[in-house]
């Protein structure tokens, strides 16, 4: 059975000849509005920006993202992406030992792996939703696992905690999430033990009360915070390559811009940023839409036997299958055959075959889902080979 991951579409065609414009994305998390048609009509009228380099300090794009997060603008990075702030990020730490938050995105363990860190997955627990319990994440790093691994120095063995803890908040795939109390104890435990946290905060925008989960309001009175957003998946806008990065360590700032290329930002997503983050129409209606169809989707699957439906704070969520004899490869052939793609999770660190994924969309898509999965669930889906 193929597992892919939710940008995979030409694999998709490939496998299932199926022409990718034809697919229902369940399993990219993006914005089911597409690019703001405010964005849209600017990014027409300013292509000439094209023809110059951007501002290497890109001063203007810190302003304006400073305005949309209330963070110093002197706090703010920007780079191409938040996958090349997570890179520089960890590259400037370089940490000896990390921990991270699982199950999580794969490209956390990719760029540790690439600096030689040994990474220690502390896993959250599905009986507990998922939730984090600060105090036993303490226990994990400085008793189960760092203090029976030490450093010698002569004449003396000292305890070898991690330099990095990677958190995604809210998680993915998981859609829990940390709340801004949470992380406070979080932060303090690490500021005790010497730890650097990361938090991505790639669907912090969806989650039903922004401040409520936020970590950035924290950077100004915590050092050892990095706060990592882009523009990928709230603002539906992968290919623009625009992400940033909030953190009042000094430090950290210099390491991560020297562990960065120049004008990794192009002009384009340079001049979008200036303005794109002003358009409270489309926030607006991007929370509305996904307060409510979050609602729909996980009241209309908890009523169904046989599946565990987690709470869900991003604009996705995560489900498992409790009925003997079904899988999520079933889920998703019997979605693909409908020309609909989820997210099979068993490849996820801890998550098995029973372990299924899905972002909101529109209503009508996300009542073909839901039918899609009750009829697998039920037992009245019918296997037929795939017509085009």
């Amino acid at each position: 059975m193929n597992t892919f991951h939710g940008s995979d579409l030409e694999k998709i065609e490939q496998v299932y000849g199926i022409r990718k414009e034809e697919i229902t994305g369940f399993g990219a998390n993006v914005n089911p509005l597409g690019l703001s048609p405010f964005l849209k009509e600017y990014l027409a009228g300013h292509l000439d920006v094209l023809c110059a380099y951007p501002d290497r300090n890109y001063t203007a794009l810190r302003r304006a993202i400073s305005a949309y997060t209330g963070a110093p603008a002197e706090h703010i990075l920007v780079g191409n992406g938040s996958t090349e702030l997570i890179s520089a990020g960890i590259q400037a730490v370089h940490p000896k030992d990390a921990v991270v938050l699982g199950p999580a995105y794969s490209e956390y363990e990719r760029e540790l792996s690439l600096v030689g860190s040994r990474m220690h997955y502390y896993d959250l627990k599905a009986s507990e939703d998922f939730h984090l319990d600060v105090e036993d994440l303490e226990k994990f790093i400085t008793e189960d696992i760092f203090s029976h691994d030490t450093d010698t120095i002569p004449g003396k063995s000292i305890p070898c905690l991690p330099q990095l803890l990677v958190l995604c908040n809210p998680n993915n795939p998981t859609s829990s999430a940390i709340t801004t109390e949470q992380m406070k104890r979080l932060l303090s435990l690490c500021k005790r033990n010497g730890i650097l946290v990361m938090a991505d905060e790639t669907y912090a925008e969806f989650a039903p009360c922004l401040s409520d989960i936020t970590a950035i309001p924290l950077t100004e009175s915590y050092d050892n915070l990095i706060v990592l957003r882009g523009v990928s998946k709230f603002w539906a806008a992968p290919g623009l390559r625009l992400g940033y990065a909030v953190t009042g360590n000094r430090k950290l700032q210099e390491q991560i811009n020297a562990a960065k290329n120049p004008w990794t930002v192009s002009s384009l997503a340079d001049a979008a940023g200036q303005v794109m983050f002003t358009d409270t129409e489309y926030i607006n209606r991007t929370r509305s839409l996904i307060l409510e169809e979050r609602e729909y989707c996980v009241s209309f699957l908890s009523e169904l036997p046989g599946l565990k439906v987690f709470p869900a704070y991003a604009n996705f969520v995560l489900v498992r299958i409790l009925k003997q004899g079904i899988t999520a490869g079933n889920i998703f052939e019997a979605a693909i055959r409908k020309k609909m793609m989820i997210r099979d999770c068993s490849s996820f660190h801890s998550l098995d075959e029973s372990f299924f994924r899905f972002c909101f969309m529109r209503h009508e898509d996300n009542v073909r889902l839901m039918e899609c999965i009750k009829d697998v669930i039920s037992g009245s889906f019918i296997s037929a080979p795939f017509s085009q």
